[in-house]
């Protein structure tokens, strides 16, 4: 029987920007009584220079979970995902699953490539440089890339509102501004027209960044109304959270409406009931 408390699905180790490695995380799956174990890394991505895999990590990526599903056979099913960027050049095959993602706003008057999620000064150059100082150009920007990967049809659409992850002040967007809602609604609009699966990711509260998940209650809310579906991920980047938040996110998914949530398994999707 799926049991989303024993399912973890959007991970991340050593090989991209996780702090333990694969046989590690694996390890304490199973000591923590985990079922599924859903490795997830950055897919290689020529503008980054931080935290994708690159062409030779990712063969070691795939070959050492090769080993690892045949060690752990019968006690934790580990799965080979991949989470792709919307610049990235991995093809997209080969992986048992793929989370489809935006860390990256591409300037069009600088020509460079920022990441939104990792430091303030670089999100504040991307917008007094390539957006005219305006921070609700740069959340449209970055919504639209959404609807982009959404209509490209990722088994799952991850963290739909990362562009709030350096925000919590306030300082960069006002995040209940009129322009704000209606670019993140053109973003699940297309992710429901897709039919996309949302993640509830519990990842930037663990990391000390937010204190809501993604995506925002009000957006879970209106994708309900959507008939929308969800699975709930830890984003781990370490064997200390690869769980992490999950029974709050329950609660928060249950509060909007919905009366289940997708588990990833061995055998594929299953429905469990909350």
């Amino acid at each position: 029987m799926a049991d989303f408390m024993r399912s973890s699905v959007h991970c991340h180790s050593t090989l991209c920007d996780g702090k333990n490695t694969l046989q590690e995380m694996a390890s304490a799956a199973c000591a923590q009584g985990l079922t599924t174990l859903g490795f997830t890394g950055h897919s290689y991505t020529p503008c980054d220079r931080e935290y994708c895999m690159s062409p030779r990590r990712t063969a070691q990526y795939k070959a050492t979970i090769a080993k690892l599903k045949a060690e752990y056979k019968g006690k934790v099913d580990i799965l080979c995902g991949i989470e792709w960027d919307q610049f990235s050049e991995d093809k997209r095959v080969g992986y048992d699953y793929w989370i489809g993602s935006v860390h990256y706003l591409h300037g069009s008057v600088s020509g460079k490539y920022y990441e939104i999620d990792f430091r303030k000064q670089d999100l504040q150059t991307c917008i007094d440089t390539d957006f005219g100082g305006d921070g609700l150009a740069a959340v449209e920007a970055y919504y639209a890339s959404v609807a982009q990967v959404a209509a490209l049809r990722p088994d799952i659409l991850g963290h739909l509102d990362l562009i709030k992850k350096l925000n919590r002040d306030g300082a960069f967007f006002d995040e209940s501004s009129p322009r704000y809602h209606a670019a993140a609604m053109g973003a699940l609009e297309a992710a429901r027209d897709a039919g996309c699966l949302l993640e509830v990711n519990t990842g930037a509260v663990f990391r000390g960044y937010r204190d809501d998940f993604y995506p925002s209650d009000w957006l879970l809310q209106e994708w309900r109304r959507m008939d929308g579906k969800v699975i709930i991920t830890a984003d781990a980047h370490s064997v200390d959270c690869l769980t992490f938040g999950y029974e709050e996110a329950a609660r928060q998914i249950k509060a909007a409406g919905f009366a289940s949530v997708q588990v990833l398994t061995g055998a594929g999707f299953e429905t469990q009931q909350l």
